[in-house]
C-alpha cells in the first residue's frame, strides 16, 4: 500500500530550477564548441553581470573589471572544452576563472605600482604633474607620429591614461576621475608608459 504522495517544497523547485540550468549552460558550451556565437551571447547575458560583480569587489577599479571579465570570456571562447563537468557547474567554472584573473591583475597592479615608486625615487629629477612636459616636450607633426606609433606598443592600461593625458590635456588626477582609479594607479601608469614615449622622442630632429 502506498503512502500519501510528499508534496513539492520549495527547495525541491529550487533543485529543479538549478539543474535545468546545468543542462542549459552545458548545451551553450556544445555549442559555443561549434563556433555558435549566440551561445556565447547567451552565457554571457546569463553571468556577465555577475562575473563584473565578482571581479569589481576584488580588484574595486570598475574599469579593470571589464577587462578581467573580458579576458575569462575570451578564453571560454578560444577553449569550451576545457570546462570539466566533474567538476561542478558551469557557472562556478566561470566564477572562478574570473576569481583567479581578478586576484592575478591586482598583483600586477600591486607590482607595477612598486617598480613606479622604485622609478621615481631612484630619479633625480622630479616631476609635479607629466602631462605638462609631455606636451611641451612633443608639439611637431613627426613628433605626433613618432608617439602615435609608440602607444600602440604600450599596454592597454598605459596607453589609455597616455592619451587622456596628451591628447585631451588632462591632469592625472582629472584622469583617475574619468576612469574611476586611484590617483596612485594613474600616476605608475603614467610613470611607465612614459619611460617608453621618451624613448621614442630619442633621435628626432630638434
Amino acid at each position: 500500500m502506498h503512502g500519501p504522495a510528499r508534496e513539492a517544497t520549495p527547495r525541491d523547485a529550487a533543485v529543479v530550477t538549478t539543474d535545468r540550468l546545468q543542462v542549459e549552460d552545458r548545451e551553450l558550451l556544445r555549442r559555443l564548441s561549434g563556433g555558435d556565437e549566440e551561445a556565447f551571447r547567451g552565457l554571457f547575458r546569463r553571468y556577465g553581470p555577475s562575473a563584473v560583480a565578482l571581479a569589481r569587489r576584488i580588484s574595486r577599479q570598475p574599469f579593470l573589471a571589464e577587462e578581467i571579465v573580458q579576458e575569462a570570456f575570451l578564453a571560454v571562447w578560444r577553449n569550451p572544452a576545457a570546462y570539466d563537468e566533474g567538476r561542478g557547474s558551469v557557472r562556478s567554472w566561470l566564477m572562478g576563472m574570473v576569481h583567479h584573473r581578478a586576484v592575478d591583475a591586482v598583483r600586477r597592479e600591486e607590482a607595477q605600482r612598486r617598480r613606479a615608486e622604485d622609478v621615481a625615487g631612484s630619479s633625480a629629477e622630479e616631476v609635479e604633474d607629466p602631462a605638462e612636459q609631455v606636451i611641451e616636450e612633443v608639439d611637431l607633426p613627426q613628433e605626433r607620429r613618432a608617439v602615435r606609433a609608440a602607444l600602440g606598443e604600450l599596454p592597454e592600461e598605459q596607453r589609455r591614461v597616455i592619451e587622456l593625458m596628451y591628447f585631451d590635456g588632462l591632469s592625472q588626477s582629472k584622469i583617475a576621475e574619468r576612469l574611476s582609479l586611484p590617483l596612485g594607479t594613474v600616476k605608475s601608469r603614467t610613470l611607465l608608459g612614459m619611460r617608453r614615449l621618451r624613448g621614442a622622442l630619442e633621435g628626432l630632429d630638434r
